[in-house]
C-alpha cells in the first residue's frame, strides 16, 4: 500500500499565496491546490492553506523520520515515539493530550509512522486552532522534559503488544516477515520493519531513546501544515509564538543505503501456525515512489487482482476456483519499493500448483502486456480514489496529508495534477517492458505458507 494514497480537490476561486505551486499540466489548472510555504528560523517548514468550505482547521505535522532512519539494533524507535508523544510533555499532564482534545470537538485525531515519516494530526474547530497548535508545540520542544523510565516501560509494553497482535498471532504475519527479511537483508534498514523487533525495544535504554527524539524530531527536521477556515496573518503570529520559539538544531543527514538487487529467485518456505489454509506470496524490488514505474506497478497490480474481471481473479478464483482470494499491490516508498502477489489457496490446492498458475499470467504480461481497457479501469479507480480523498481537508488522506506528502517526497506541495499525470503516461508498452525488467522469475522471493497436517485425532474432535 502507499505511505499515502495521494488525493485531489477542485480549487474554489481562492487566493494564491506567496510561493505558488509549478504550473500543472495544461488543462488541469483547477487540481491545484492553493498554499503558502515558508521556514521559521529553528528550521520548520510551514505549509498554510485556506480552504472555508466548513469552520474547522486541519492540524498536520509530519517529522521526516520512520523506520529507515533507525540504526540496526535500534529499530521500532519510530513507531514507539508515535506512542510516547500522547503520554504527556513538560505542560501537559500525563495521558491528557487526546482527552483535551476530544473535548473541544476534534475530529481525525491520530498518529501514524511509516518507512518514511511520522505524522500526528487533529482536525479542530476554527476557535480552537490556538489549542492543537500549543498542543504539538510542546510535545515537539518538551517531550523529554517528561520521559520516565516507567512511561517509557509502559508504551515498550504496549508496542510489543501490538507486534503479538499484529504479526505473531495474526493469520501468516510471522511468514510475511520472514519474507520482508529476505528481501531486505541485514544491515538495510528496511529489514526491522516498521513496527521493530522485539529484542530491540527490550533493550532500548531512556537515553537510547532520548538520543533518538534529540535528532530527529528538531523543528529543522518537521513540517506543519494547517489547512482550513483561519486567518493567515493570526495563524502565522500563531505558528511563530508556539513553535519559533523552539530551539533550532542542525537537520538531521538522511542516510544514504545501498539499493538491494536480487540476482536468483529466493525461496522460503514456513509452517504457518494461524491460517488454516495455503499462502503463496511473491515479492519483487520495484521504483521508489514517484519514481518511473511506480505509476505503471500501480496499474499492473490493478489489472492482475482488483475486481472480478482483473487477470489473476478471474482465473484462479472464478474459472479454475483455485484460490479463496488475490491480491497485487505496489507498497511505495521512499527509498525502494515492493511489488507483492499473494494468493490464498483454497482447500486441497497446493502453494506450487498456484505458483505455476500465477507464473501462466506473468509470462503472458511480458508477452502482450495488458489492454487499453485494463490502463482505463486502472486510472479510473485510482483517480476516484483520489477524488474521494480530499472531501475531508483532514484525517487520513485528506487534504493537509497530501499537502505533506508531495512535499515530503517531491518538495512540491501542490503535485495534485502531476501526480494524476503519471497514470495518463501509462501504456500497454510501458507495462510490457516493467514486467519484463521488474518481474523477473530470478529477481524475487517465493514465500509458500503451509499450515502443518492435522493428526488425525485433531480431525476427529474438529467433527
Amino acid at each position: 500500500m502507499k505511505a499515502l494514497v495521494a488525493t485531489v480537490v477542485l480549487a474554489l476561486g481562492l487566493p494564491v499565496f506567496a510561493q505558488e505551486a509549478k504550473p500543472p499540466q495544461s488543462g488541469r489548472e483547477a487540481l491545484a491546490i492553493p498554499y503558502e510555504k515558508y521556514t521559521l528560523k529553528n528550521g520548520l517548514e510551514v505549509i498554510l492553506s485556506v480552504d472555508r468550505k466548513l469552520p474547522v482547521v486541519a492540524v498536520n505535522l509530519w517529522y521526516h523520520v520512520g523506520a529507515y532512519h533507525e540504526a540496526p539494533g535500534r529499530t521500532g524507535f519510530a513507531h514507539l515515539f508515535e506512542h510516547m508523544m500522547f503520554q504527556g510533555s513538560k505542560h501537559v499532564a500525563d495521558d491528557v493530550h487526546i482527552s483535551l482534545l476530544e473535548q473541544l470537538g476534534a475530529t481525525d485525531l491520530n498518529g501514524t509512522t511509516s518507512f518514511d515519516r511520522t505524522n500526528y494530526f487533529e482536525t479542530v474547530p476554527s476557535n480552537h486552532l490556538e489549542t492543537a497548535l500549543w498542543l504539538e508545540s510542546d510535545r515537539m520542544g518538551f517531550l523529554l522534559d517528561k520521559l520516565s523510565d516507567e512511561k517509557l516501560k509502559t508504551q515498550k509494553e504496549v508496542v510489543k503488544n501490538e507486534r503479538r497482535q499484529g504479526v505473531e498471532a495474526a493469520p501468516y504475519g510471522i511468514a510475511q516477515e520472514k519474507m520482508w527479511h529476505a528481501l531486505f537483508p541485514l544491515p538495510h534498514p528496511y529489514h526491522g520493519a516498521v513496527i521493530g523487533s522485539l529484542e530491540d525495544l527490550d533493550a532500548a535504554t531512556r537515553e537510547d531513546v532520548a538520543a533518538f527524539f534529540r535528532t530527529w524530531y528538531a523543528p529543522s527536521n518537521a513540517t506543519l501544515a494547517i489547512v482550513g477556515d483561519f486567518d493567515v496573518e493570526k495563524t502565522q503570529a500563531l505558528v511563530e509564538k508556539y513553535f519559533g520559539t523552539l530551539p533550532g538544531a542542525p537537520k538531521p543527514t538522511r542516510p544514504q543505503v545501498a539499493p538491494v538487487k536480487l540476482t536468483q529467485e529466493v525461496v522460503v518456505r514456513h509452517e504457518e501456525k494461524i491460517a488454516t489454509l495455503p499462502l503463496l506470496a511473491l515479492s519483487w524490488h520495484s521504483p521508489a515512489y514517484f519514481q518511473e514505474g511506480d505509476a505503471t506497478a500501480d496499474v499492473i497490480a490493478t489489472a492482475l487482482a482488483t475486481g472480478k474481471a482483473s487477470r489473476l481473479y478471474k482465473r484462479l478464483v472464478l474459472d479454475k476456483q483455485l484460490a479463496q482470494s488475490v491480491d497485487a499491490s505496489q507498497q511505495s516508498q521512499g527509498d525502494q519499493s515492493v511489488f507483492s502477489i499473494e494468493v490464498v489457496a483454497r482447500p486441497g490446492v497446493s502453494t506450487d500448483t498456484l505458483k505455476q498458475e500465477v507464473d501462466a499470467v506473468l509470462e503472458e504480461l511480458r508477452k502482450n502486456g495488458v489492454t487499453q481497457e485494463e490502463i482505463h479501469r486502472a486510472r479510473t479507480r485510482y483517480e476516484t480514489r483520489m477524488l474521494a480523498g480530499l472531501q475531508s481537508i483532514g484525517g487520513f488522506g485528506g487534504k493537509a496529508d497530501a499537502l505533506q506528502n508531495y512535499n515530503h517526497f517531491i518538495g512540491e506541495p501542490s503535485y495534485v495534477a502531476q501526480d494524476l499525470a503519471r497514470y495518463q503516461q501509462v501504456t500497454p508498452d510501458k507495462v510490457k517492458r516493467y514486467a519484463t525488467e521488474w518481474l523477473r522469475p530470478d529477481a524475487r522471493v517465493v514465500l509458500h505458507a503451509v499450515p502443518a497436517p492435522q493428526a488425525p485425532a485433531a480431525l476427529k474432535e474438529n467433527k
